[in-house]
């Protein structure tokens, strides 16, 4: 049995006098470990740092077999995430997640890219990955088969003003319905949804709302008592953490405006267009994040 792929390194751990046992994340295989010899030497070890991108060639005898990998380093990542506290912090609750709650060995596409998106956003990379994360871990609760529903209101099937979810079903409760029970509801914040920017408070609600169900969904499924410890820290090192302020291009109001214009310095048409584009961009960040805005 063989396979070839490749795949975010999760976890090592050294095995013997000089191999190490690996856990990587791959699209079509998952998450699947194997044997890497030589994996303790200089040269490995420098290779097999948490969130590495790895080519892999997997085989094994048999497919239940533990196997044996052949690696190649594609990108490290290291030197990027190891110049910041917090996104060290991610990448280690990112692993952490995916150990404690993913199935081995099985295909997982979206969860994969998901993971690929968030681990290249971290670091200085992207300054927005904490949207990001808080995203992926609506994907994580998706692919273990504890999906929330936040399409639309789970009392009156409307798709709009939607900012409750119930904490006993995990779908999306509108103000109409939810306001007479708002004690007992979670708040749903409207990035989620895709609408507006997010700010670093709404991102912490967002993982108080993940977290609730990762805690009373997911670990009492796996017999865990908790979330994995380094998820509580990240949470708590959110608090200290600032999202920058997009560009949005020239903004003026009416009187630098007429300012402007009394010495022939008013903005021509293309720079406003511009502005409103990157305003247009800036609406719809958290859908794709790709290429953010610098800092202002």
């Amino acid at each position: 049995m063989e396979w070839r792929a490749e795949g975010i390194l999760l976890w090592v751990r050294r095995h013997g006098e000089s191999s190490a046992i690996v856990e990587v994340l791959t699209a079509e295989h998952g998450r699947h470990a194997g044997l890497v010899q030589g994996g303790a030497s200089k040269a490995k070890a420098q290779m097999l740092q948490p969130g590495a991108q790895l080519s892999l060639e997997w085989s094994a005898r048999l497919s239940e077999h533990l196997g044996t990998y052949k690696i190649d380093l594609v990108r490290s990542r290291a030197a990027m995430i190891m110049t910041s506290r917090d996104s060290l912090a991610a990448l280690n609750v990112v692993s952490a997640l995916l150990v404690k709650f993913t199935p081995e060995r099985e295909a997982s596409p979206k969860l994969y890219a998901a993971t690929l998106e968030l681990v290249d956003s971290l670091g200085d990379a992207n300054p927005y990955w904490p949207v990001l994360y808080a995203k992926w871990e609506l994907v994580l609760l998706e692919e273990i088969g504890y999906g929330l529903d936040l399409s639309r209101c789970a009392s009156t099937g409307s798709r709009d003003d939607l900012v409750f979810v119930s904490p006993r079903s995990g779908r999306a409760v509108c103000r109409a319905a939810g306001s007479p029970f708002a004690a007992r509801m979670l708040p749903l914040p409207q990035f989620l949804l895709d609408r507006g920017l997010p700010s670093m408070p709404d991102i912490r609600e967002s993982l108080r709302l993940t977290g609730y169900f990762l805690k009373n969904w997911v670990c009492p499924a796996f017999e865990v008592q908790d979330v994995p410890e380094p998820r509580n820290r990240l949470l708590r090192l959110s608090e200290q953490m600032k999202l920058p302020l997009p560009i949005l291009g020239p903004q003026y109001t009416d009187e630098e405006k007429a300012w402007l214009a009394k010495y022939d310095a008013a903005p021509d048409e293309a720079e406003e267009e511009e502005a409103a584009e990157l305003l247009k961009f800036a609406t719809t960040l958290p859908a794709g994040l790709a290429k953010p805005p610098q800092d202002r």
